[in-house]
């Protein structure tokens, strides 16, 4: 294809993406790994509202173009045309704050198969803000702006890219300058934590403040304190777009997805609800997936563990008969035997 063909190849693909309210897994570092990913996205499929896609955890961008086994590493669907085993498409994120090192690494990513780049300007964590990546660059909404450039120029023009913003650093006092940047940059499309950084994870989310962006002339998906369906539908209302990005509340009940839309019909809800017993298999198969080590998988069990009790009851009971077992094995059968009881 020619340049023009990619183009409209594009606007087309852009067009299918978002021709329904769009529902996606969030990114989220150190929690949606490709295990959880493969889990999540399955419980979706299964309950008949697959996420549209989902986006990898970031991948840091510092020094030099990553080697492939390092995509590989954060997105082996990239392996599976960029699929997770049931189909969801994924994303591939992208961490930095150098435009040109950012190019370079989209542009392999791209030749690697990742079906669309997005940009991390979102995350607050220490460490990486103390590096000019993610959040900080809110407060740079200029740095911003050629990260953008510079990737949209260099993969691709049938590859969508896309960003992930937070209100701001400190403040909101940028948000004017942000929206500018991402206006002139050729952004595909924008999502948006309704937090500043400073704000973290802090309840609640504004939800209302995503509705400026809606003045940019591309689809603006809102993210943030979505535990419940009746929290999604006050998201929609408040920042003016029907398209959402589930975090958190998609891990504690990761039926969410298939519930936000439900409304008040108890039908449909009941129909969308994920029991305990059904999610139990579901542990097991995590439990049974890949890792480095046995204590790292046990590890990160408990992690989404400790998150299932915000969702189930039954969650809290087994989390204190195991928090302090080491054994799969152990932790398995007592999975099994929290539905025999």
């Amino acid at each position: 294809m020619n340049n023009n063909q990619q183009l409209q190849a594009r606007q087309n693909t852009i067009s299918q993406l978002f021709a329904n309210p769009v529902r996606l897994l969030a990114p989220m570092e150190g929690l949606t790994d490709p295990l959880m990913r493969q889990i999540l996205t399955q419980i979706a499929a299964d309950l008949g509202r697959p996420y549209d896609w989902s986006v990898s955890e970031f991948i840091r961008v510092t020094q030099h173009v990553l080697p492939a086994h390092v995509f590989y590493k954060y997105v082996p669907e990239l392996r599976h045309d960029a699929k997770t085993a049931c189909g969801t498409p994924i994303h591939l994120q992208l961490l930095g704050s150098e435009a040109q090192l950012m190019a370079d690494n989209a542009a392999y990513a791209a030749e690697l198969g990742a079906p669309a780049i997005d940009i991390n300007f979102g995350c607050p964590a220490k460490t990486v803000n103390s590096h000019r990546g993610g959040s900080v660059l809110l407060d740079e909404p200029e740095t911003m702006y050629q990260i953008i450039s510079a990737v949209r120029q260099a993969v691709p023009a049938d590859i969508p890219v896309s960003a992930k913003i937070r209100l701001g650093y400190t403040d909101t006092s940028r948000m004017d300058d942000i929206r500018g940047a991402i206006n002139d940059s050729g952004t595909d499309w924008l999502t948006i934590h309704a937090r500043t950084k400073t704000q973290g994870y802090k309840p609640p989310a504004y939800w209302d403040k995503v509705q400026s962006f809606n003045a940019l002339d591309i689809p603006v998906i809102a993210n943030g304190e979505i535990w419940n369906a009746e929290h999604a539908q006050n998201c929609m209302a408040q920042a003016g777009t029907e398209h959402l990005m589930l975090g958190r509340g998609a891990v504690t009940r990761p039926d969410l997805v298939a519930r936000v839309d439900c409304g008040s019909d108890d039908a449909m809800l009941n129909a969308a609800t994920l029991s305990w017993e059904a999610m139990v298999s579901h542990q097991i198969k995590f439990l049974e997936g890949r890792a480095k080590t046995e204590v790292i998988l046990v590890g990160r069990y408990k992690q989404w563990l400790a998150m299932l009790i915000k969702g189930y009851s039954e969650a809290k009971v087994l989390w204190d008969s195991i928090k302090r077992e080491k054994n799969k094995a152990v932790i398995i059968s007592a999975l099994q035997s929290s539905i025999q009881q």
